[in-house]
């Protein structure tokens, strides 16, 4: 579990990432959905679209033209980090955050980017500042409690998770934590529950659609 992240597409307005789907179960092993579900996936260049590589190639330009407008910064260092690019998704963002150290927007991107280069004690600062300028913003505290759970500090992420869950009940996000974290550990009929929860929540996310997937793959295991 040493790259448990949650990564979502645009999650409630914040987030640019979305969750990979776990592969297909093989019999006798751990269900896939334990440690792929909330992992972020590798980008495909071959698979943008003309003008998506073009926007990507003319707000470089605009960038190096004046790299003194933030958002563009912004744009620039969410386009990397949608491409899986988390490097210079760092570089670019790091520059905002000079600017702007207090946008709960760059805060957890930046800090979704430092988890995808493994960085979790800087992943998790940032998510910590996130929370200081939003307290209680549910996907600063998803994003913190999945880094948390991959660092290895299972239960203050479980307890986050259902601190999450207790004061705002329609976040997916913790649902979906949660799922992962209780198939990590082998309780699959309510990793599944959590999933399903997910799914009823916001059934057209790209959250529900890995949950859906997750849960296919766990019912053969409890069935």
């Amino acid at each position: 579990m040493k790259h448990l992240l949650l990564v979502l597409v645009m999650l409630c307005s914040i987030a640019a990432i979305a969750p990979a789907a776990p592969p297909a179960a093989t019999p006798g092993a751990a269900p896939p959905a334990a440690t792929k579900a909330a992992a972020p996936p590798a980008a495909v260049a071959a698979a943008l679209k003309p003008t998506e590589v073009d926007s990507l190639a003319q707000l470089e330009k605009a960038v190096a033209r004046d790299s003194s407008k933030a958002e563009n910064l912004y744009r620039l260092g969410i386009m990397y980090l949608d491409r899986d690019r988390p490097a210079e998704a760092v570089t670019v963002l790091g520059k905002v955050y000079a600017k702007r150290p207090k946008d709960l927007r760059l805060l957890v991107n930046l800090g979704a980017a430092h988890d995808a280069l493994g960085r979790g004690e800087i992943a998790q600062r940032l998510y910590r500042e996130a929370l200081e300028v939003a307290p209680g913003d549910s996907v600063a505290s998803c994003r913190l409690a999945s880094s948390l759970y991959a660092g290895g500090k299972h239960p203050e992420a479980i307890d986050l998770l259902r601190s999450v869950i207790q004061h705002s009940p329609r976040s997916y996000c913790a649902y979906f934590t949660l799922g992962v974290a209780f198939a990590d550990a082998g309780i699959y009929r309510d990793a599944i529950r959590m999933w399903q929860k997910v799914v009823e929540l916001a059934p057209t996310s790209p959250e529900a659609i890995s949950a859906q997937e997750s849960i296919a793959v766990l019912q053969k295991f409890v069935q």
